[in-house]
């Protein structure tokens, strides 16, 4: 790897001693290469496997698969591990191998691969299939992406726990690295595993949460974006649009949501119902003033206060019949009433960060 960049390591993260390692920061910083790189250092060293998630049997296909060791080959480590025995990486059904080029007799150049693989496959999507498999010699392993801006599978945490429990079976050897770049402040796996102070950490924190009296330990690094300012490529993202902070500057990617259109007097609000996700709480009001109305939703920092008749909606399962699940879908007059603002693009947030909220959450309800 160029040494014109200081690229993320391991070391800071590592010290915590931790199970489950989240790393999360901007592009192109080092993230995947260094755990890859201790993927390859533990097999040589220790003869231990690895394996990797990703959401999709896609990102392993053709290609995707073949060259996700390859800056490994390129920098030379894995010949410089293997003491020249071994100059890049195999991938093939689902299982990578170590493996150097030969040349026959006849001048062709061949891959010639390892007995054993050293380095397993694993896509969510297709969890199922590998239930029956056992894997006892991986003690590290890789979900690369795990932060993404398009929907997540319906009950996405779980599969990926089921995913561990095929690995891990009854061990508990196993560091487990969950990598992302900063394009979600919302993921769903943020709320599933208690990480309540990772939408305020700044690059270089480091959290550690535990659980109870459990011996589980999460430690959350934003990863150091020192880099960004240096970055060469970063003119070809100079336009003035807050949307490219991610890729430039390594901060949270949030899109531009249209802001209140005018003011209005409290007579003015119609209706008001709230939305509940992802731990956060947003007041919905719908608003007829100066012959328009549209919908304003913005942060509610109290509770609500008729939990009994005040119209909510929410992912979680509620018998009383003034809780909804879904506000893409109507199931009575009122709730085709609310979902008509949707539909008409009549909604306006208090910032953006609100809509990111609701664009999170209308993605769950377009996926259920």
């Amino acid at each position: 790897m160029s040494r014109k960049y200081k690229y993320y390591r391991l070391d800071a993260i590592d010290k915590k001693n931790a199970h489950y390692n989240i790393i999360f920061g901007e592009r192109s910083n080092g993230k995947s290469y260094a755990v890859l790189e201790r993927i390859v250092e533990n097999w040589f060293k220790n003869g231990k496997d690895g394996a990797i998630i990703r959401r999709w049997q896609d990102d392993f296909k053709s290609k995707r698969g073949q060259m996700m060791f390859s800056g490994l080959s390129e920098n030379g480590v894995i010949e410089k591990l293997s003491n020249g025995a071994y100059d890049h990486v195999d991938y093939y059904a689902g299982r990578f191998y170590m493996a150097c080029y030969q040349v026959d007799e006849s001048g062709v150049k061949k891959s010639i691969k390892c007995d054993k693989p050293f380095c397993y496959a694993f896509a969510l999507s297709a969890m199922e299939h590998d239930k029956s498999t056992s894997y006892p010699n991986v003690t590290t392993i890789l979900f690369d992406e795990f932060i993404t801006r398009e929907s997540y599978f319906n009950d996405e945490f779980v599969l990926f726990m089921n995913t561990i429990s095929t690995i891990a079976r009854l061990r508990k050897d196993v560091k487990i690295y969950m990598l992302g770049n900063t394009v979600n402040k919302y993921c769903p796996y943020f709320a599933e595993m208690g990480l309540t102070n990772i939408k305020s950490m700044k690059p270089n924190d480091i959290d550690v949460y535990q659980y109870g009296e459990t011996e589980l330990r999460v430690a959350v690094e934003y990863a150091d974006n020192s880099n960004s300012k240096n970055k060469e490529s970063n003119v070809l993202f100079a336009f003035n649009n807050p949307k490219l902070a991610m890729i430039s500057h390594g901060a949270w990617e949030i899109d531009i949501y249209p802001h209140l259109p005018m003011k209005y007097k409290t007579s003015d609000i119609k209706f008001t119902y709230f939305i509940v996700w992802n731990d956060e709480m947003l007041q919905c009001e719908i608003i007829y003033a100066n012959d328009c109305m549209f919908t304003y939703i913005h942060k509610k920092t109290t509770e609500i206060k008729d939990p009994e008749h005040d119209v909510v909606y929410t992912t979680e399962f509620n018998p009383r019949p003034n809780y909804y699940r879904n506000i893409k879908r109507s199931v009575d007059v009122l709730s085709k009433k609310i979902g008509t603002f949707f539909n008409a693009y009549k909604i306006f947030y208090q910032d953006n960060e609100v809509g990111e909220i609701v664009r999170n959450y209308c993605l769950w309800c377009d996926k259920n």
